[in-house]
């Protein structure tokens, strides 16, 4: 039996959850509309649940004309269908640093959602006013993992991870001025920062925090098997 599903121009990987608890992910970004259905067509026959990330409007609404439950998320610019096969324990806080890191937050938190973790938001607690961000100290230290999203020069992302005990997810974004260089400034910042224990994904990538984060719960959820 073939472990991916051959459409032509996408192989699909239908044996992806059975190796890593999670099916394939659409990423909707330069695929054409019809590609994407079919896609999404294939992963819901195998796995009962599908999702696409980058989703435009109009594949949305493509895709929504043929599975009706299906839903988006337009701030993340997600696309569901199904629920989580499995629900954990713990929280996943995201955090971010001003408003306009909120797509990349979401797309963060929409993904940890989507894989059975629940989440709690915490936006627009960024350096400038450290007053915003330990005014939530307390619900912070209890996640069990933080995501830390940010743009211009990416300080909050140290700053958290000097407060807690958890791993911490940063995110940088392309949220910033000139010398910001796109992202380039807090993923520089990021990578070398002096607190211990912060692991950086890509610019933009909160689909990459997300799914880290579920990771590592599916990983506590094993070790507590009896």
């Amino acid at each position: 039996m073939s472990t991916f599903e051959d459409l032509g121009f996408s192989k699909v990987d239908i044996e992806r959850e059975s190796r890593t608890g999670y099916p394939e992910v659409i990423f909707g970004q330069g695929k054409t509309v019809d590609q994407v259905q079919a896609i999404f067509s294939a992963l819901v026959a195998a796995h009962g649940r599908a999702m696409v990330t980058r989703a435009s409007k109009e594949m949305a609404d493509s895709i929504q004309s043929a599975f009706p439950e299906a839903i988006y998320r337009p701030t993340s610019k997600i696309l569901t269908w199904g629920e989580p096969t499995q629900k954990y324990a713990g929280k996943v806080a995201v955090l971010c640093a001003g408003t306009a890191d909120l797509p990349v937050a979401e797309e963060a938190a929409d993904t940890a959602e989507w894989m059975g973790c629940r989440t709690e938001r915490i936006y627009d607690v960024g350096v400038a006013g450290i007053d915003r961000l330990l005014a939530y100290r307390e619900m912070i230290k209890e996640a069990q993992v933080v995501i830390v999203v940010a743009g211009m020069e990416g300080a909050l992302a140290s700053v958290v991870g000097g407060m807690v005990r958890r791993p911490v997810i940063a995110v940088p974004t392309s949220v910033g001025y000139g010398a910001h260089f796109q992202g380039l400034t807090p993923l520089l910042s990021m990578l070398t920062s002096c607190a211990a224990g912060v692991t950086v994904v890509n610019i933009d990538n909160g689909f990459g925090a997300g799914y880290s984060a579920a990771m590592i719960q599916q990983l506590v959820m094993e070790a507590n098997r009896p």
